[in-house]
């Protein structure tokens, strides 16, 4: 994704996320922030992953990367 759609779902999450925090309280626009935001991460990670097994790299589960970079 692009910078621009990543500025653009965070700017929208925050919109959102005040009017949910105007009328459900604090607590409800932290879960529906975290929700969002997770998820985008997530998207993130996959994009990544998915272009650097693309370029021809292996790609490591976690408990791999974990491993490897512990020693």
């Amino acid at each position: 994704m692009n910078r621009f759609q990543q500025k653009a779902v965070i700017v929208a999450a925050l919109m959102i996320g005040s009017v949910i925090g105007a009328f459900k309280g604090q607590e409800a626009k932290q879960r529906y922030l975290f929700k969002v935001l997770s998820k985008q991460d997530e998207k993130m990670t996959r994009a990544v992953r998915k272009a650097e097994q693309r370029k021809g790299k292996v790609l490591l589960d976690d408990i791999e990367m974990a491993a490897y970079h512990k020693s």
